[in-house]
């Protein structure tokens, strides 16, 4: 007689403390892990994942935890949604791989697709989709060299765009992401991003864009750049949201000079930022967009999507991989999708940062190691340093986050000096699971 196993119970949405983070079940696979597991890699929770619903976490010692960070950017549909799930199960029994390059199938054409419809601009588009953030990045340098015969790539300072050799070059902290792995790819330069904490006072987004394309101009030659790549709100740099301006000057700039634009959307797309896409907020339309992160629910999936004389300007073989486009990655980007556009995910975004923007701005006028809080949609961030100056203060964020930690609430840290406290909730979360959360941070932050 076979047994039956029942189904796990639903995740209940709610924080739950069984034991001091971390458990014990997780310090022993922690101690597994040092045997096993590659030191240079490294985790923010000494935490064990068993299972994960919607905005929440259980660890293997029965721990719940509130989940502010979505796998940085990635679960915005809600960790495990059950059509996602549904999708890629569906997906699963049918076939999970045969390589689009060699017999393709319908999945990867739909998602296409869609990317063509809700990516900004209505002009005619085309898509290759891949595996990861820095293989979108890097195929968007290689699509737009091929389409216009120059080798320079202009990128921002604070950037980041990914860990592969090219998209190392292009990002522009040293620890922990590039010391010790060069040489490193060559014609990328480097222009001075809008930061209007640190800029000088009273400087504008346009006199901002007009500082980096002097640089650019003198330094390099407009006639040599093919592309300039970046982030329309700077992720891991600190989400820093450039000043009003900044980002149609250098479009303009770009378009006057042939150069293609290209957005690194991975972070900021797919509604976190209050609209379907980050550039929309200043109606900036890129010739390029590359995407990943929020795109499938979870499944490994990126994507460059643009305009199709660029895209098309590549021979026939020159774009694809192996596992770009996985059937089952695909299946659940479709369902993501529907989510995003069903549920106006974009509108929750904007509804959560309505709720934390509130409270924290309030919190800043009180604590004063708190510098900027600044962010759009359920992008946000706080920026700590000593009090009265601009100082970074990286060991104040560490504590911070290490004390939500042991209450139970996972928040997550960037910046160039990792003095950044950066919340990426699912835009799914509840109000009271966020009000919770937030309560738990604002606690943490009073502490200093």
């Amino acid at each position: 007689m076979t047994a039956v196993v029942a189904a796990p119970s639903p995740l209940e949405q709610r924080r739950v403390l069984r034991t001091p983070i971390p458990g014990p079940r997780s310090v022993a696979l922690g101690a597994r892990r040092s045997a096993a597991v590659a030191a240079g890699v490294s985790s923010t929770l000494p935490v064990y994942v068993q299972r994960a619903a919607g905005a929440v976490i259980e660890d293997v010692d029965g721990n719940v935890l509130i989940d502010l960070g979505s796998g940085i950017a990635v679960t915005s549909v809600g960790a495990s949604a059950p059509e996602v799930t549904a999708a890629v199960a569906a997906q699963a029994a049918d076939f999970t791989h045969t390589c689009f390059m060699i017999s393709p199938y319908e999945e990867y054409v739909a998602v296409c697709e869609g990317l063509a419809r809700i990516t900004p601009g209505t002009h005619d588009k085309r898509s290759v989709l891949v595996n990861s953030g820095a293989e979108a990045v890097e195929n968007a340098v290689k699509i737009a060299r091929r389409a216009t015969g120059r080798p320079a790539v202009l990128v921002l300072d604070h950037a980041y765009h990914g860990r592969t050799n090219l998209t190392m070059a292009m990002t522009a902290r040293a620890m922990p992401y590039k010391t010790g792995f060069g040489p490193f790819a060559g014609e990328v330069y480097r222009v001075p991003a809008s930061y209007p904490l640190r800029d000088p006072a009273g400087m504008t987004g346009e006199q901002a864009a007009l500082r980096a394309i002097d640089v650019a101009e003198r330094q390099v030659g407009a006639d040599q750049v093919a592309a300039l790549v970046l982030e329309p709100i700077l992720g891991e740099g600190g989400f820093v949201v450039p000043a009003p301006g900044f980002l149609p000057t250098l479009a303009a700039w770009a378009a006057d000079r042939g150069i293609v634009l290209v957005a690194d959307e991975v972070q900021t797309g797919f509604a976190r930022t209050g609209d379907m896409f980050a550039m929309h907020h200043e109606g900036v339309v890129p010739d390029l967009v590359a995407l990943a992160k929020g795109i499938a629910g979870g499944l490994p999936l990126g994507a460059v999507t643009g305009r199709a004389e660029l895209l098309d300007a590549v021979h026939a073989g020159g774009l694809g991989g192996t596992f770009g486009g996985n059937p089952l990655a695909c299946a659940a980007a479709l369902a993501s999708l529907e989510i995003y556009e069903r549920d106006d995910l974009a509108g929750a975004a904007r509804a959560i940062e309505a709720a934390v923007l509130g409270r924290l701005g309030a919190l800043a006028d009180e604590v004063p190691a708190v510098a900027q809080v600044r962010g759009r949609g359920a992008m946000l961030a706080l920026e700590l340093v000593l009090p009265g100056t601009l100082e970074p203060d990286r060991a104040a964020a560490q504590r911070v986050a290490a004390a939500c930690a042991q209450q139970g609430v996972l928040v997550l840290t960037c910046g160039t000096w990792g003095n950044v406290l950066r919340l990426l909730p699912p835009l799914v979360i509840g109000h009271n699971l966020l009000d919770e959360g937030l309560t738990v941070l604002e606690d943490a932050i009073r502490s200093l």
